[in-house]
Formats: C-alpha cells, sequence, structure tokens
C-alpha cells in the first residue's frame, strides 16, 4: 500500500549518508581531512634565551601548537594533527630512526593532547623535556621528513591536503656533511611529489636567518600557498602565530564549476568565501550511558498496518485546485533541477551601474582552476585584463548547484596588488556579486519638512571629527562567541573557571566625554528646545473617543520663557526650535499677534530687532 506525502518544492530531500571525512561541497575528488604535522627542532639552540622574561624559541613554538591545538577543536575537529621532535636524544617512531621523537601521531585534536604539550611550557617544561627526551645534534633532517611521510600513509582516511611545518632557528643544520644536506633536497622533492606541502617557520637567530644557506631548496615556494606570507623570522608569538594561521587557514573551494562564456567556449574556475560569519558549532548528540555520538535515522511506516515502507512505496502529492496531484520520486527531483552547476554569461555592464544598495548578501571570489580545463588561467587572465580595460563587470546566471535556483550575479575585477616587498596583497580575480531582485530593494518615503540647519551638520561634523579612530574588524571579537569558546576549553581541560573576555564592543564612554568636552551640550543646545528632557517619559495620546466617562489627566509643561533667553534664541535664529504654545506666550506677553508658528517666529524677531 502506498504512502502518500505532501510535496513542497522547496522542502530538501532526505540526505544520503555521505562517507567519513568528506564534504557535500564542491567536486567529490577535493573533498577529505586536512592533515597537518608539526616538525619541531628540539636542538639546544631552540632553547636559548630570546628575551630578558627568559621566553625562548621552544617555548613559543609549544604556545603557537597550543593555540592551534585548541583553535582546531571548535573550528575543525575533523582535522588531523601530528607533532614530531628531531634532534632528541630519544627517539620513538616506527622505523626506529634515530633522535626522531614522535609525540602525537596525526588524528584529531582533543584535551588529553593539549594537556601534554602543556607538561612543556615554561621553565619547568624545558627541564622536564630535557630530562625525558634530551638533545643530540646528531640527527638527519631527512629520517625526520621520512618519518612524516610515513605518518601520512599510515592515516586510512581520505585527505585532501597535506602539509608539514618545520619550526627551528637553524638555518644551516648540515653544514660540512654533504652526504645528509643531498639526503634531505631529496626527500623534500619526494614529499613535493606526493603532494605534501613543506613550509619553514623559522625564529629568530642571532645575526640573522639565511634561507639561502639550505632551506631554500628544502620548503615549497607555493603560488597559491605562501603569498601574503612575509618570510622574516619571528621572535615574538603573534608574529609566528600570523604565519602559521597563513599557512594552515584551508583554501578549499566552496565548488568548481564551468563559466561558460559562449556555447563552445567554458573555463573552469574555483568559488571561494573571503569572509564568513562566525557562529557557535551545532550541538552533537551523545548517547547517555557511553557518551558517543549518536546518528539518527529515518524510517517511514504504515499507519495502518506498521509495516516498514520503502522508498518505493512513497509518493508526494500537491493539491491544485480540489485535485490531488501525484509525483513519483523522480519528478519532484526534476521539479527542483533548474540547471546544472554553472555560471553562464548573460553581458557586460559599465561598472558604474553598480551601486552600494544593490549590496545584499556576502560576495564570493572567483580563481581560475587548471586541474579540470587545461587553460583556464590563461583565458581567465585575458578576461580579467579586459574587463579591467574598459571598466566592465560581467553579469552572469549562477546555479553552484544542482537542487539551488539560479541567481543573477556581477562579476567584478580585481587587479592584483603587490606591497614594498613584492609580496601579493590582493590576489587577481573577479568578486561574485550577488544582484538584488526588485522585490529586494524598498522605495523609502523620505520626509523633507524637517532638515538641518548648517549650523547643526557643522556642529555634528565636528563632534564626528573627534570621534573618529582607525577601523580594524579584526580588533573586535563577537564576546558571546569569545566567551563560548572559553568555558568549552575550561571543560575540556578541566579548568578551575574559564578565562574571562573583555567585551571589546562597549564604548569608551569616558574617553568620548574627554575628546567631546562641551561639544554635546553646544549640539544639544542648536536641536532640542528648551523644555526637551530627553530621560522624561514620552506622554502617549489617547484616540479620540478613548476614555469618556472617566476624569481626564492634562500635564502641565512649562510655557514661559524669560527676556534674555528669547533675544538669545533670536541671535542665533533658533527661535523656530520652540513649541507653539511657547510662542504664543511670548507675543502675549508683549501684545503680538499670529496664530501659525511662522507667524509667531516672525513677529517676535521684528519685536526684539526695533527694541
Amino acid at each position: 500500500m502506498a504512502e502518500w506525502k505532501s510535496f513542497n518544492p522547496d522542502e530538501d530531500e532526505e540526505e544520503e549518508e555521505v562517507e567519513e571525512g568528506t564534504e557535500t561541497e564542491g567536486d567529490h575528488q577535493f573533498s577529505g581531512r586536512d592533515s597537518l604535522i608539526f616538525l619541531v627542532d628540539a636542538s639546544k639552540a631552540m632553547f636559548e634565551s630570546l628575551d630578558e622574561d627568559g621566553n625562548t624559541s621552544f617555548d613559543i613554538t609549544i604556545q603557537c601548537i597550543r593555540n592551534v591545538y585548541t583553535s582546531k577543536i571548535i573550528s575543525s575537529e575533523r582535522d588531523l594533527l601530528g607533532l614530531v621532535f628531531f634532534g632528541t636524544d630519544k627517539h620513538k617512531n616506527s622505523v626506529d630512526f634515530k633522535h626522531v621523537y614522535v609525540l602525537h601521531e596525526l588524528d584529531t585534536p582533543g584535551a588529553k593532547r593539549v594537556l601534554e604539550l602543556d607538561k612543556y611550557k615554561g621553565k619547568k617544561g624545558r627541564a622536564h623535556f630535557s630530562e625525558a627526551i634530551g638533545h643530540n645534534e646528531g640527527y638527519s633532517l631527512s629520517d625526520a621528513l621520512w618519518i612524516c611521510a610515513n605518518l601520512f600513509s599510515d592515516v586510512k582516511l581520505r585527505m585532501s591536503h597535506k602539509r608539514i611545518m618545520l619550526f627551528t632557528n637553524n638555518d644551516n643544520p648540515h653544514v660540512g656533511d654533504n652526504t645528509k644536506i643531498k639526503l634531505a633536497i631529496t626527500k623534500a622533492s619526494d614529499l613535493r611529489e606526493t603532494g605534501i606541502f613543506l613550509d619553514l617557520m623559522h625564529l629568530k637567530k642571532d645575526g640573522g636567518f639565511d634561507i639561502a644557506l639550505f632551506y631554500r631548496d628544502i620548503i615549497n615556494i607555493s603560488e597559491d600557498e605562501n603569498l601574503g606570507v612575509q618570510f622574516q623570522e619571528s621572535a615574538k608569538l603573534e608574529d609566528l602565530m600570523k604565519k602559521v594561521r597563513a599557512k594552515e587557514n584551508r583554501k578549499r573551494a566552496l565548488c568548481r564549476l564551468n563559466l561558460k562564456l559562449s556555447k563552445d567556449l567554458a573555463l573552469t574556475v574555483g568559488v571561494f568565501n573571503l569572509v564568513q560569519k562566525a557562529v557557535k558549532p551545532a550541538p552533537v548528540k551523545l548517547y547517555r550511558e557511553t557518551n558517543e555520538p549518536v546518528k539518527t535515522k529515518t524510517r517511514t511506516f504504515n499507519r495502518e498496518t506498521g509495516s516498514l515502507m520503502l522508498p518505493s512505496d512513497t509518493k508526494r502529492a500537491q493539491v491544485y485546485g480540489n485535485r490531488q496531484i501525484v509525483l513519483e520520486r523522480e519528478e519532484t527531483e526534476q521539479v527542483k533541477h533548474f540547471d546544472d552547476p554553472s555560471l553562464i554569461l548573460i553581458g557586460f555592464k559599465p561598472l558604474a551601474l553598480l551601486k552600494k544598495h544593490h549590496f545584499i548578501k556576502p560576495a564570493q571570489f572567483l580563481y581560475p582552476d587548471e586541474s579540470l580545463v587545461t587553460g583556464s588561467t590563461t583565458l581567465f587572465n585575458a578576461l580579467l585584463t579586459r574587463c579591467l580595460e574598459r571598466e566592465v563587470m560581467a553579469l552572469c546566471r549562477y546555479t553552484p548547484r544542482r537542487n539551488m535556483p539560479p541567481r543573477f550575479v556581477a562579476l567584478i575585477p580585481q587587479e592584483e596588488e603587490m606591497d614594498s616587498q613584492n609580496m601579493q596583497v590582493t590576489p587577481p580575480g573577479f568578486h561574485l556579486i550577488f544582484l538584488p531582485y526588485v522585490d529586494d530593494i524598498r522605495r523609502l518615503q523620505v520626509s523633507d519638512k524637517v532638515t538641518a540647519g548648517r549650523e547643526q551638520v557643522d556642529k555634528m561634523k565636528e563632534i564626528l571629527q573627534k570621534l573618529r579612530f582607525k577601523y580594524r574588524s579584526d580588533d573586535f571579537e563577537n564576546p558571546v562567541l569569545q566567551q563560548h569558546f572559553r568555558n568549552l576549553e575550561a571543560l575540556a581541560l578541566d579548568l578551575m573557571e574559564p578565562e574571562s573576555v573583555e567585551d571589546l564592543t562597549l564604548p569608551k564612554v569616558n574617553m568620548m566625554d574627554n575628546r567631546l568636552g562641551p561639544l554635546v551640550d553646544e549640539f544639544k543646545e542648536l536641536v532640542y528646545p528648551p523644555d526637551y528632557n530627553p530621560e522624561g517619559k514620552a506622554v502617549k495620546r489617547k484616540p479620540a473617543g478613548e476614555g469618556k466617562g472617566h476624569a481626564e489627566k492634562k500635564v502641565k509643561t512649562e510655557v514661559s520663557v524669560s527676556e534674555e533667553d528669547l533675544r538669545n534664541y533670536v541671535k542665533k535664529g533658533t527661535l523656530g526650535k520652540l513649541t507653539v504654545p511657547v510662542l504664543k506666550e511670548a507675543c502675549r506677553g508683549y501684545g503680538l499677534k499670529g496664530s501659525k508658528k511662522q507667524e509667531l517666529v516672525d513677529v517676535l524677531s521684528d519685536y526684539f530687532s526695533k527694541h
């Protein structure tokens, strides 16, 4: 017996279970987990003091790795992380290579690993490391890279990105030993061929760190991975974290699709999110007795017989005009299908036609992709160059995924920018701007009856000039999110209480008052009437006829103004800010006549100009 379900075209179908470690966005061959191994130099040079506080290169390295662990637990708990020391006296690895110690194999980060790292923090932590693991200068970097490659190969899950970060303050580790140098260069080349990226996080060294001595032939200089990173030695945790974040942040495309310029001409582009709203992670349902994650499965049963129903036993229906229209599963999928994922060029328009009020959601970014269609980069650059020269934007029909309706978008060209050190500041490509429909734009009825005077505008400009400051969006963290993450960290690490978070979004009232001085009071005198009380409660007027039979309470207002105040208002030209009852009372006191507000203002101005 078939079971009928109401069909809603906007309702998503039941999602099929996706293999663990994959993402639904983008092409399947680019999905998987990001993996990262921290390869740390543990020689004695890393334990020498950098500053007066006694901090060492090893200290800031451990703190940096700890920060990455905690951030990954919150933001990307499915990513794989590992930690390997080289230059150690003791060794622990799968192939028994000397002077290489694997502290953490590739696995998802957790509170246990963070607590293990805390054992090596500070002066006591360095002493504990020297006693438990020790130091030795007889290591071979080739052996350390070999072990890292084995850690990647031992993982059975699909990995989308493999990266090794090498932390050291020794710019020439194998000086005078050509055999070890050649082995290290050869192994680094092998890693590069197998898709493993090797990045150097070099730390401060007396006399400066010279990459050309050894590491130039070791590390990767990839066009799309290392642009924008400052290749300067790090002496502080902030500098090191900046370089690590620039490297470890995933640059995974939301989707890869064809940009069709005509029926017979197309290129492949990757769509990236440059800005994304930070939100609290979704809660995970756990089984009460074992604390294991609970997987939910949906099953459909016949209400009459209670028997389990297969997908082929169910159909969807929609009522139109008192008639039930039955749809098969294939037909419901066809209703949702508008077009294959693609960007289809419609035409070109001048950039001046795009206005600020057309912005409705954060833009995305287009960059060429050579992995699917060879030659896409060349054609993409040619299109970008012509759009920049002619100052035009490309209008396209954008379908990001198969079951999503298309949107009209504008592709805004962006030219590449370099800084003084010839490092890329902004990448070349197109910003994908979502265009609004007619219904998305409201027509606001703006009243012109009340307009500010020139003196009021100038005074407000003066106030704004005093309150200006150099704004940076990354200087203001979301206090609710940060407190939430601190609470999770305290719970996972079994801390006594979470770390307090300073709310940087609150205004600095004292500093603002010191900057403004008397400007606020002067502005109030120009804008508000003398009887205005901003802290008083507004009186709500009752509609006509309401409350009959009850005694009406009359609100008494002060309508008298001294002669000196009236002369000041006339002198400043702000007499019109007074209410009509106040003006009438003033005219009555001097024997003047008038009914409308403008007449009252005119007769009072004439009177005080003559007397």
